[in-house]
């Protein structure tokens, strides 16, 4: 097929890197020449997988269009396909003709409730459904990058099967930024539905896009991105008159306190050297007139946290807060936590073999002690289960970050994207040869 490279044209390219350079040819890869030959041939057509992704942008567990690209793709370039995978989800296996270990890639596809602001040519004009209401719909957070990246590293890895010395597992996971409300999804959904089963990957690699210097790497051992904890407070009042606050429950005066008990918990009753630690009210929903102090009110927001006795020592600090603010106003609610993201936390052992890889993939600076990140991924429940490595790549500085809809990307990134996924499975693969596959 004319998407495979052959191994005579693998050479090929091969030899003319050999004449292009690069910082990262210092480092030493067995297979790094040929990668990144191969990478550079692929780059328009990641371009252009990235364009039409992000211009079709998909909600969790709704990227029908975007699996079925990524499927047809990957059946043409000769992998096993399974679909429907945690409801949208592609996972696809490439055996190489050397006995060794197994290996897993993992990029995200969903998209955000956004509306876009790029005035990008490829700009989505996409409206979906939130929540059940009409939105904007946007690549708002790099995974139409995630997904082509992983594209290209499929080629070139198909391309390059006779050298492979045992498996590579492709994980393109739906719902990464949470299922709609009422359904399961994600990470975990993936897991309960056995990816990392038959065959078991002895690791699994993922990165994110992320503002930086273009083709930058930057990673650390131990945790790297928080855990994520919703929360709701639902509170029940009493209506009266705007005029005549003293009549009922003032609503308003009341999510007030909660912020600033909130506010003072997280800057003021933790020991912030310790563990960096975010409680931040997102949604405060009341009323529908400006006279009338309504009955009912929602509050949600989320909880960043890294050490597990923090994590359980803030949220029932949270919940007391609560407590005693709507007892004191004569209100009824309570604290209730949703389902938490875990740490994202990289293999010690996994980051030192594998840090010499991402020196050599990088075209920028690579950072491998890099600071906690507040953000959460749901990659952390790949890690729950088998060794992982997860790492940010840099794509230049957008006037707005990840979750802005003024995010986009510097697309000469890309192309150090592919290089990174595939010669971290490559050499994973060769430092662990000999081990037999599930």
């Amino acid at each position: 097929m004319s998407q495979i490279f052959t191994k005579v044209a693998l050479m090929g390219a091969a030899m003319a890197a050999l004449s292009w350079g690069g910082p990262a040819l210092a480092q030493d890869s067995s297979h790094k020449v040929a990668v990144f030959a191969a990478a550079e041939a692929l780059q328009p057509k990641v371009v252009a997988w990235r364009r039409d992704i992000h211009q079709h942008p998909e909600l969790g567990n709704r990227e029908f269009r975007t699996s079925a690209l990524v499927a047809e793709h990957l059946r043409a370039l000769g992998y096993v396909v399974k679909t429907g995978v945690a409801h949208t989800g592609v996972v696809a296996t490439l055996k190489g003709d050397k006995p060794g270990g197994v290996v897993a890639l993992r990029a995200d596809m969903d998209a955000l409730p956004v509306e876009e602001k790029t005035g990008l040519a490829f700009a989505s004009k996409v409206v979906g459904e939130y929540n059940g209401q009409p939105t904007p719909v946007m690549h708002a957070c790099g995974h139409d990058a995630h997904v082509a990246i992983l594209m290209g590293a499929a080629e070139v890895l198909a391309g390059m099967k006779a050298e492979i010395a045992g498996t590579v597992v492709l994980i393109f996971q739906p719902a990464e930024e949470g299922p709609p409300p009422g359904e399961e999804g994600g990470a975990a959904m993936m897991v309960a539905e056995g990816v990392l089963t038959n065959p078991r990957p002895g690791a699994i690699f993922g990165l994110h896009v992320s503002p930086g210097e273009v083709g930058a790497i930057a990673y650390r051992s131990g945790p790297m991105m928080a855990a994520a904890d919703s929360f709701e407070i639902r509170i029940k009042g009493k209506q009266t008159h705007g005029a005549r606050p003293w009549d009922g429950v003032d609503l308003a005066s009341l999510s007030s306190e909660i912020v600033q008990a909130f506010n003072q918990i997280a800057a003021r009753r933790l020991d912030v050297a310790r563990s960096p630690t975010v409680i931040t009210v997102a949604v405060i929903q009341s009323g529908v007139r400006h006279n009338i102090i309504p009955e009912d009110m929602m509050m949600g927001g989320t909880l960043r946290t890294f050490d597990p006795e923090m994590r359980t020592a803030t949220i029932a600090q949270m919940q007391a807060a609560v407590d005693s603010i709507v007892a004191r106003y004569g209100a009824k609610g309570a604290l209730a936590m949703g389902g938490a993201t875990p740490v994202v936390s990289n293999d010690a052992d996994l980051a030192r073999l594998m840090a010499p890889t991402l020196a050599a993939a990088a075209s920028g600076p690579v950072d491998p002690d890099t600071g906690k990140i507040t953000g959460a991924e749901d990659f952390a429940e790949f890690q729950a289960v088998v060794p992982g490595l997860f790492y940010r790549l840099g794509v230049g500085f957008p006037p707005g970050t990840n979750h802005s809809p003024f995010f986009t990307i510097d697309e000469a990134a890309l192309e150090v994207g592919v290089r990174a996924q595939v010669l971290t499975a490559l050499d994973y693969l060769d430092k662990v040869a000999g081990g037999p596959a599930d």
